[in-house]
C-alpha cells in the first residue's frame, strides 16, 4: 500500500524528471523518452521511473542505456531543485503498456470484424 507521502513524491519526481528530460538532458538518445510514472519505496530511498520510448528496439536499448548514463545527472538536479531529505536512487524500467494496449485493440478489431462477416454470411 503507498503512503500519502509516496504519491506525493512520486508525483513530483515523475514532473521533474520529465522536465530535465526535455529542457537540460543534452544526450539524443533520450529525445524519444516519456515518463510514464513513478515508484517510490516506503523508505523513499529508491524510485522506479517507467519510461516509454518512441522507435524500434534499437532506440529502445539506446535510450534505456542513455537514462542509465545519465541517472546521476538527473538525481544531482533533482537534488538540487527539490527540497527532499534524501534524493532517491533512479532505477529506469520499460513501460511497455502502450504496444500491449495497441496490440490489445489490433485483436480485438480483427476478432470484430470477424464477426461481422460472420453475420453477412449468415444472412
Amino acid at each position: 500500500m503507498t503512503t500519502r507521502r509516496q504519491r506525493q513524491v512520486a508525483e513530483l519526481l515523475h514532473e521533474e524528471i520529465s522536465l530535465l528530460l526535455q529542457r537540460q538532458a543534452r544526450d539524443p538518445r533520450l529525445n524519444p523518452v516519456t515518463v510514464t510514472g513513478v515508484d517510490v519505496t516506503p523508505d523513499l530511498q529508491n524510485a522506479r521511473v517507467y519510461v516509454s520510448v518512441l522507435g524500434d528496439s534499437h532506440d529502445v536499448q539506446q535510450a534505456m542505456a542513455g537514462l542509465e548514463g545519465a541517472a546521476g545527472f538527473l538525481r544531482r538536479q533533482l537534488g538540487d531543485s527539490l527540497s527532499l531529505r534524501v534524493t532517491p536512487r533512479l532505477t529506469f524500467r520499460l513501460d511497455n503498456s502502450f504496444e500491449q494496449g495497441s496490440r490489445i485493440d489490433r485483436l480485438l478489431d480483427t476478432l470484430f470484424d470477424d464477426s461481422q462477416r460472420t453475420e453477412k454470411d449468415a444472412e
